[in-house]
């Protein structure tokens, strides 16, 4: 059986969005015989998702539309994409997170499973594991989520379980920090913006006059915070390959993607002047209370398993292609479009 045969007639879920655009991209040329992406663009974009894709406009515990796309579209697995997810907000807001990551995600799980639906990847988050006791961080390393989003995550991820043994859904869950980078379609537009390198750009781009550092006193080689950054193509390749897993019969499993060392947040400024040819001004501001010196993910087992390989691990490789976007999408996506 072919890799393309394994992935089937996908359903994913926020596949308008930042990382389930490139997840489609990434179906589309591993040779999935149908993509549906269903989104309610409350933050994607209509433009991000690239033919012969199909773009259905809804919300994914909408049971009823979850049933007719299913079956119209005779979905046999799912890639759950949406999600909120922004830490801050998830401590001043937890309901709206444990609604949205927990109940809704659970009518979505009970809709797929009434349409017979038996493959399913999970977009997690290490955030799962809170204040790791080592890294980098592995399987192994105990779940201890110290806010809501990850919470939320630990908690869908234990209910995938569960229905494993009840139900027989086979699923994979992926657990990773920062996807970063972009592809020649597909960059990084969030509102509010809060992730490091398109912040960086940012000023690169004169839309902020300098990006602080959170502390330059941490225990690491130049003083400031180590964090996982994965190309958003290597990154979507990993759920292409947990599609294929499960379509050959492989069992429920976890996995931790990372990008091995690290980049500290010098580093991800340095190279944004290399790349960008900009001064990119930074300022020093105090520590943020609770911001571990490192947090890097283990993709060993992973590698072992499925056998993906990272394509694009050089920080520069990643701002430059998120640089090169943003220069062919000075406004990025442009409206939110219309879907069916």
């Amino acid at each position: 059986m072919s890799s393309a045969s394994k992935i089937g007639r996908v359903l994913v879920t926020g596949g308008a969005g930042y990382v389930g655009s490139v997840v489609v991209e990434e179906l589309l040329r591993a040779g999935a015989s149908r993509v549906v992406v269903l989104d309610d663009l409350s933050k994607g974009h209509a433009e991000a998702v690239v033919s012969p894709a199909t773009l259905v406009r809804g919300d994914f515990a909408d049971q009823a539309l979850v049933a007719r796309v299913c079956k119209d579209e005779q979905i046999d697995a799912a890639v759950h994409m949406a999600a909120a997810s922004l830490v801050g907000e998830s401590v001043t807001n937890p309901a709206k997170y444990f609604h949205a990551n927990i109940s809704k995600g659970l009518l979505l799980l009970d809709a797929l499973r009434d349409a017979g639906v038996g493959r399913f990847v999970f977009s997690s988050t290490a955030a799962v594991f809170g204040e790791p006791e080592r890294t980098p961080i592995d399987e192994t390393v105990p779940t201890s989520p110290t806010n809501p989003y990850g919470e939320s995550k630990l908690a869908f991820e234990k209910a995938l379980k569960w229905y494993g043994r009840a139900y027989g859904l086979r699923s994979v869950c992926l657990r990773y920090f920062n996807a970063a980078g972009a592809t020649v379609h597909n960059g990084e537009q969030h509102e509010p913006e809060t992730h490091l390198i398109p912040l960086v750009l940012e000023v690169a781009r004169g839309k902020r006059a300098s990006v602080q550092i959170y502390g330059d006193d941490y225990p690491t080689p130049d003083g400031t915070c180590v964090r996982d950054y994965i190309h958003v193509s290597d990154l979507a390749r990993a759920h292409v390959l947990a599609l294929v897993h499960l379509g050959g019969g492989g069992n429920s499993d976890i996995f931790n993607l990372g990008c091995g060392g690290g980049f500290s947040v010098k580093q991800v400024i340095d190279a944004a002047r290399r790349i960008t040819g900009h001064a990119i001004p930074a300022t020093q501001v105090p520590r943020r209370a609770g911001d571990p010196a490192v947090l890097v993910a283990s993709s060993e087992r992973i590698k072992a398993a499925l056998g993906w390989v990272p394509e694009k691990q050089s920080i520069d490789a990643i701002v430059g292609d998120a640089w090169q976007w943003l220069k062919v999408h000075p406004s990025g996506y442009t409206n939110h479009g219309d879907a069916s």
